[in-house]
């Protein structure tokens, strides 16, 4: 489990990096808030975790809305229109000196 988590965590920071950083905060906010039984800032650091979450999840909706949304483009002709390509040989030529 040791192993795996940094890695995890450098995954999920470098796809969003905004949402990370408001959970890591709103995380921070939250232990330090339980810990010292500041009731209020436990409240704060909670919602700022819920506000990441929120705010993940309407990236990804746009995200999956923009790519249905994008018309797909084609820079090559199809490979039947095309005629074949000529075979290469490998026939040495020798000079004579």
């Amino acid at each position: 489990m040791n192993a795996l988590w940094p890695r995890f965590l450098k995954l999920a920071y470098r796809k969003e990096p905004i949402s990370s950083f408001i959970v890591i905060v709103g995380a921070v906010d939250a232990v330090i808030g339980g810990i010292g039984e500041s009731w209020s800032l436990l409240s704060f650091g909670l919602m700022m975790v819920m506000l990441a979450v929120a705010i993940r999840w309407w990236q990804t909706q746009r995200r999956e809305t923009e790519l249905a949304e994008e018309p797909v483009t084609h820079f090559l002709p199809p490979s039947s229109s095309r005629p074949p390509l000529p075979l290469l040989t490998t026939s040495k030529r020798h000079s004579s000196r």
